[in-house]
């Protein structure tokens, strides 16, 4: 049985997106009044954490995890694409800070100003998001949330963009306060990591969901052999296919033959299989084709494609 937590993950979304509406005020504020770009790219990237966190709540919206009669294996894949348009938004990011720190290095440097307050509200906001992803993470492993979990890694992007973007403007700072003014090209050359970190968490994200949606092996087919050969009666099972994400929804298919004359005991048999499976998969649905005990097939899964 697939459990629906659906609410309680559009509650944390909601508390993460007034969270973020609170960071990214802040951040442009400071970034504007400053004239830090790389405190303006750290903003950017704060408004598709709330982008973010809006679109989470529509995939949520369609994610029931129960089937129908339109889609009778659940409507879970629509948080995987969820998941992907937060890695596009983190690509158009990228791109943005990108574009930014090329745009400073040929028009000039523009001096920055900034003081003790500003730099103490940015440690506000290294801490909001520490909470932010720390929250998001223990949420969404807790319920099976690859929106939460996506978010997480996202917001954690954040963590460090913000930890560097405060490393950068406390030097300019001190190059302020001992006359050093060559220290202010610090903003535009960390404006280029930070854009390096935005990609990389993108990058995660989509490699942690892609397979999801192109339904790639959940289970290793031996693995799964290993336990139905456990079971009575059974001689031997083959054709072994699985997709889903573990820990989430599993969908096995398989061949089989048992040892057993008549259909009641095939049933049987073929029950005991698949509560094996629960016991140890659990969410999974699995799908048996029983075949006669005189049938032979070695072929436990399907041959690797060939180029």
């Amino acid at each position: 049985m697939v459990l629906d937590n659906r609410s309680e993950v559009r509650k944390v979304l909601l508390i993460t997106l007034l969270l973020n509406l609170f960071v990214m005020g802040l951040k442009a504020v400071v970034g504007f009044s400053t004239g830090s770009l790389s405190l303006q790219a750290d903003a950017l990237h704060s408004v598709t954490d709330s982008a973010n966190n809006v679109l989470g709540l529509i995939a949520s919206r369609f994610s029931s995890p129960q089937p129908d009669r339109d889609h009778p294996y659940g409507h879970q894949k629509f948080e995987a694409l969820g998941a992907l348009g937060i890695a596009a938004f983190l690509g158009i990011a990228c791109f943005e800070i990108l574009q930014g720190g090329i745009e400073r290095l040929f028009q000039g440097l523009t001096p920055i100003n900034i003081s003790v307050s500003e730099l103490w509200l940015l440690l506000i906001v290294l801490g909001v998001n520490i909470f932010v992803t720390f929250y998001e993470r223990h949420v969404g492993k807790r319920v099976g949330s690859a929106i939460l979990i996506a978010d997480a890694q996202h917001t954690m992007s954040d963590v460090w963009i913000t930890i560097t973007v405060l490393v950068g403007l406390i030097g300019v700072w001190q190059g302020r306060v001992l006359n050093f003014p060559q220290l202010q090209w610090l903003d535009v050359i960390l404006a280029f990591p930070v854009a390096l970190l935005v990609f990389s968490s993108g990058w995660n994200v989509l490699k942690d969901n892609l397979p999801w949606l192109v339904d790639e092996m959940a289970i290793a087919p031996e693995a799964i052999q290993s336990i139905v050969m456990e079971v009575p009666g059974v001689i031997n099972c083959h054709d072994i296919a699985s997709r889903g994400l573990l820990g989430r929804q599993v969908f096995i298919e398989m061949h089989m033959i048992v040892n057993a004359k008549d259909v009641e005991t095939a049933h049987q048999i073929t029950e005991a299989v698949e509560h094996r499976l629960e016991e140890r998969f659990s969410p999974v649905r699995v799908v048996i084709h029983v075949e006669p005990p005189n049938y032979q097939s070695h072929q436990i899964s399907f041959e690797q494609e060939t180029t």
